[in-house]
C-alpha cells in the first residue's frame, strides 16, 4: 500500500529511480486501459479514429445452422460443397501496446516537484504495468537527443523491465550532445510507425517540442491511420509564462544565458509564441481524432490517469 500512497502524490526529483518505476506496478492495478472514461473521449476532436478497438480473429468454418448471421456465410465453401457453411470468429484477446517515452534535453527541466523527464517516466511506467496486467503485449520506444531505442512488444514482465531500464539509462545520460537529426520528432514518429502494427495502442508521452513541423504532421497522419494513439503532454508551470520581472540565469544543459524577464515586449512575445505553438498542436491532433492530455509536474501522474481510465476494481 505504500507504493499506492506515494503514487497519489506528484513525482519528485531531477533523476529517475528505477526501483520507483518498478514499484509503480502496484499502483497500476488501479487503472484499466480498456475502460476509457467519457472525459477522454471528449478530447479526441471531431474526427473519428480509424481504430475500432479489439478485432476478431477467424477460427473455423462449420455447417450453417438456423440463427447464424447470413453475413458470415462462407460462399466459397458453400459453392464447393453444395451446403451452406458459416465462418466462426473469436474475439482478439490481446493487442500490442506501445509506450513511447521522450527523454530529450527539453524535458530535463522542472520548477516544481520534479523534472518533466521524471514525470514522463512515471506516466510511461504506470501505463506499461497497467497494460501488462490486462494481458496485453507491451513494448515501446524511448527517444533522446542521441538515438531512438525500441523494445518489441511481449506479454512478459521482462519486456516492461527492459523498457523501464532503457528509460532510466536515457535519463541518466541527460543532458546529451545532440546528434544531427536524432532529436527530430518526425524521425521518431517515422520509427514508431515501423514498429507499431496496425491495431496497436500507442501511448506517446512527451513535451512535443518539434511535433508540429510539416514533416511531423505527415507522420502523425500516417500513424493515426492504423493505430489508436493517445498523446500525453508533460508540462511545467514555469513554461506557461516568463518568471516575475528580474534577471535569471537560464540553461538548457548545454548553453547558459541571462534572461531579463522585465522586458514587456519579451514577455508578450514569449506568451504569444507559446499559445500559438500549443494551438497548432491541439489543432493537428484534433483533426486526427487523437486525444491530448495535459500532465503537469505539480500533479500526481496516477491521479491524471485515473481521471481518464476506469478503476479495474
Amino acid at each position: 500500500m505504500s507504493g499506492l500512497r506515494d503514487a497519489t502524490r506528484p513525482a519528485r526529483g531531477a533523476r529517475i529511480d528505477l526501483a520507483t518505476l518498478i514499484g509503480l506496478r502496484f499502483s497500476a492495478t488501479r487503472l484499466s486501459l480498456r475502460r476509457r472514461r467519457r472525459a477522454l473521449a471528449a478530447l479526441a476532436g471531431g474526427r473519428r479514429s480509424s481504430f475500432r478497438g479489439r478485432g476478431i480473429d477467424f477460427e473455423e468454418v462449420r455447417a450453417y445452422q438456423p440463427g447464424d448471421d447470413v453475413r458470415s456465410i462462407d460462399w466459397r465453401v458453400t459453392a464447393r460443397t453444395g451446403q451452406a457453411h458459416t465462418k466462426l470468429f473469436r474475439e482478439e484477446r490481446e493487442r500490442p501496446v506501445l509506450i513511447v517515452v521522450d527523454q530529450r534535453n527539453s524535458l530535463f527541466f522542472g520548477s516544481r516537484h520534479c523534472f518533466k523527464s521524471v514525470l514522463a517516466a512515471h506516466l510511461g511506467a504506470l501505463l506499461a504495468w497497467a497494460a501488462l496486467g490486462e494481458g496485453d503485449r507491451v513494448g515501446g520506444v524511448v527517444f533522446d537527443d542521441a538515438d531512438h531505442h525500441d523494445i518489441r512488444p511481449r506479454r512478459s514482465r521482462k519486456a516492461v523491465l527492459a523498457l523501464l531500464s532503457r528509460v532510466q539509462a536515457s535519463n541518466a545520460a541527460l543532458p546529451l550532445t545532440a546528434r544531427p537529426g536524432a532529436d527530430d520528432f518526425a524521425a521518431m514518429l517515422g520509427k514508431l510507425r515501423r514498429v507499431a502494427r496496425p491495431g496497436s495502442s500507442v501511448y506517446l508521452v512527451s513535451d512535443f517540442q518539434g511535433a508540429d513541423s510539416e514533416a511531423a504532421r505527415e507522420q502523425w497522419f500516417r500513424l493515426a491511420e492504423h493505430t489508436e494513439v493517445l498523446a500525453i503532454q508533460v508540462t511545467d508551470p514555469a513554461e506557461a509564462q516568463l518568471p516575475p520581472p528580474g534577471r535569471y540565469a537560464v540553461t538548457d544543459g548545454v548553453q547558459a544565458v541571462e534572461l531579463d524577464s522585465a522586458d514587456p515586449r519579451l514577455r508578450q512575445r514569449y506568451q504569444s509564441l507559446r499559445e500559438r505553438e500549443q494551438s497548432r498542436l491541439q489543432e493537428t491532433l484534433g483533426r486526427l481524432g487523437i486525444p491530448l492530455l495535459q500532465a503537469s509536474t505539480r500533479e500526481s501522474p496516477l491521479r491524471l490517469l485515473q481521471a481518464c481510465f476506469g478503476d479495474r476494481r
